[in-house]
């Protein structure tokens, strides 16, 4: 999958935006920014962030969630978990800085000696932070015996620690040998038993984050010209969102390469005629958006068009299925009947990934809607609903949207495409 690039390297978002109205770096050197783009006018201020009242109330939650699931701790390493918990936001590869949140007693961290500077700066911002317990350990220390025995200070020598499920082996191996009587377990019913349902305010966030990308997306289309390649439509995407301000783009494959999902690596041109297809989103304050949108520079052929609206009702069905109560699994089953009953069938023979995946400060997260996946969706979860349909060394589309489950049903946060030829309706 082509990477995304950043199309200036400025040193500020301001930098950038006033050169952006001027040009922008395809690629293949610098072109005239289109207009379409050059009026976009910046969303920044819409985007409120995350406060520490908010975070507090996260971490209540948690503990609420850890003594129905028999946790007496959660422990979260770098990574988003820790992020939407304290807002720190945490790098250290192969040294261990961990937080540790008992279900009773207050949080402790631990930390490499050299870095607390570093930690204590972030945590100034966390709930609780401006008195964190903060356990440092030096290089030829071991970081193990710290949680172990900050562990044994809030009386859980022998309880039950739930571990966040992007921990690496190697630190929850570790922990485990230094507190022998501690019993290891999935964190994961408390982080994402957190993490799935959204508050309005994370909400507000994604519906934003959904309609820059589509904003995006539309301004990027209006100043495509054919023989551009796969890389400078790329290019005018990202540019997009930075006149937007925020960071983000889309992967984009052309023709016989739309039919690969996630993409290839050869390089592609856009000739009129034929399909391309461009997933990728941004992120406001954090929360991501995730949208596909597929078209045809020009006139699409009937076959086209056909699956095209084989999707579209694919992807209808799925929207209306959607409601608080309803397994995971049958929102997939609904889009799936709908492409199988058109012909494109079996199972994945043609529609070849679940329907959609739940979002938030991951791109994807709990739960997914996927065969199997019986959890009951609660309102204000979010997900994507991106049915498609590949036909492999023809072409391939997908129609992707993001979807937020309601009190009675479910919505999108922005508008379905209505065509191949006008994806983003009367311009």
């Amino acid at each position: 999958m082509v990477s995304r690039r950043r199309f200036l390297q400025a040193g500020t978002v301001a930098a950038g935006l006033t050169l952006a109205s001027r040009s922008f770096a395809a690629g293949d050197g610098c072109l005239p920014m289109p207009p379409s783009i050059a009026k976009l006018k910046s969303m920044k201020d819409q985007a409120k962030p995350i406060t520490r009242e908010e975070r507090r109330d996260r971490q209540e939650k948690a503990r609420r969630l850890m003594e129905a699931n028999q946790l007496d701790a959660i422990l979260l390493m770098e990574g988003t978990s820790l992020t939407y918990f304290t807002g720190v936001r945490w790098w250290g590869g192969e040294r261990l800085f961990a937080m540790v949140l008992p279900a009773q007693g207050a949080a402790f961290y631990v930390c490499p000696a050299f870095e607390e500077g570093r930690a204590r700066e972030q945590l100034a911002n966390a709930p609780g932070g401006e008195h964190a317990d903060v356990r440092t350990w030096q290089e030829d220390d071991s970081p193990y015996h710290r949680v172990a025995q900050g562990l044994k200070d809030r009386g859980i020598a022998t309880g039950v620690l739930g571990v966040e499920e992007a921990v690496h082996f190697v630190f929850s191996d570790g922990i485990a040998k230094a507190a022998p009587q501690v019993k290891i377990a999935s964190g994961t019913p408390v982080t994402a038993g957190c993490r799935m349902v959204k508050s309005e305010h994370e909400v507000e966030l994604m519906r934003l984050a959904a309609k820059v990308t589509l904003a995006a997306y539309e301004a990027a289309y209006r100043g495509l010209k054919e023989g551009m390649t796969q890389p400078q439509f790329e290019d005018l995407v990202e540019a997009a969102h930075t006149q937007l301000g925020f960071s983000g783009g889309a992967d984009v494959q052309v023709g016989e390469y739309s039919a690969l999902p996630h993409g290839s690596i050869t390089p592609q041109v856009i000739r009129e005629g034929t399909i391309v297809l461009m997933d990728g989103g941004c992120k406001v304050e954090g929360y991501c958006s995730d949208i596909s949108r597929t078209f045809v520079l020009g006139k699409a052929s009937d076959k086209m068009k056909k699956v095209f609206d084989i999707v579209h009702r694919a992807q209808d069905s799925a929207l209306k299925m959607a409601r608080p109560g309803l397994e995971c699994q049958a929102v997939d089953a609904a889009a799936r009947k709908v492409i199988t009953d058109a012909g494109y069938g079996p199972d994945y023979k043609f529609f070849t990934h679940r329907v959609g995946h739940g979002m938030g400060m991951d791109g994807h997260e709990w739960p997914y809607l996927v065969r199997g996946d019986a959890l009951p969706m609660a309102a204000n979860m979010t997900f994507s609903d991106e049915p498609g349909i590949y036909i492999r060394g023809e072409f391939g589309v997908r129609l992707e949207d993001d979807m937020h489950i309601t009190e009675n049903g479910a919505e999108l946060f922005t508008p379905q495409s209505p065509s191949l030829e006008n994806p983003f309706g009367a311009g």
